[in-house]
């Protein structure tokens, strides 16, 4: 895993873009300018569920490599992006959103992180001394943090094993049996929450930050 404060330096060099991590990129020669890039995560949300909202990676890689965004990579097909971007991560999102929605034809929300907000968020794992099963262990990620009332709304909602915990803008959640027939997970998949919010388990968690940092 990366550690907190870990850089990704772009290298441009006669038209051309490099990534560079740590200080070896100083090295370089020639007409070279050297500048810290943000390595950041972004999440789409309600792709590829069935038959609507398909957004194949490859076509994906290719618009936000075409766009301008460096070294641009996706886990699994539910929309989960690794790139470099110099943009804050708000205005990063609305431009995902708009390229998605220009390229594919529907809107599509997206979810952003630096890589630093997603070591934090792995480092937290308030519920990682129940949560045996990392496929059943979700976070879910929102743009704000959800008002103070949702919590109390969501609690009475979990079944006897169930677990919800609320750090600053994620929602980590434990289902022993699964989400199928989940009162909790009913309530976060759907409006409920007043935010835009989008959820992955564990392992897609842990693996993101493992791409994150190996950029």
């Amino acid at each position: 895993m990366p550690q907190a404060g870990t850089v990704v330096v772009r290298i441009t060099c006669e038209k051309r873009a490099l990534s560079r991590r740590g200080t070896s990129a100083l090295r370089a020669r020639g007409a070279c300018s050297l500048r810290v890039v943000p390595r950041q995560v972004v999440l789409l949300r309600g792709i590829n569920l069935g038959a609507h909202k398909r957004v194949p990676m490859p076509r994906l890689r290719e618009l936000l490599s075409g766009a301008g965004f460096g070294d641009v990579r996706t886990l699994l097909a539910s929309g989960n992006v690794v790139l470099d971007a110099d943009a804050p991560p708000e205005k990063l999102a609305r431009r995902c959103e708009q390229l998605i929605e220009e390229r594919f034809g529907f809107p599509v929300s997206v979810v952003t992180r630096t890589r630093d907000e997603l070591a934090a968020i792995v480092s937290s794992d308030p519920l990682g001394s129940v949560a045996d099963d990392p496929k059943r262990y979700l976070v879910t990620f929102a743009t704000v943090a959800p008002p103070g009332e949702v919590m109390s709304k969501l609690e009475p909602l979990a079944a006897a094993e169930e677990r919800v915990v609320a750090i600053g803008r994620e929602l980590y959640s434990w289902h022993p049996r699964g989400v199928g027939r989940s009162k909790l997970w009913s309530a976060m998949a759907g409006p409920g929450l007043g935010v835009t919010a989008t959820a992955r388990n564990w392992n897609t968690v842990t693996a993101l930050l493992d791409l994150v940092g190996s950029g």
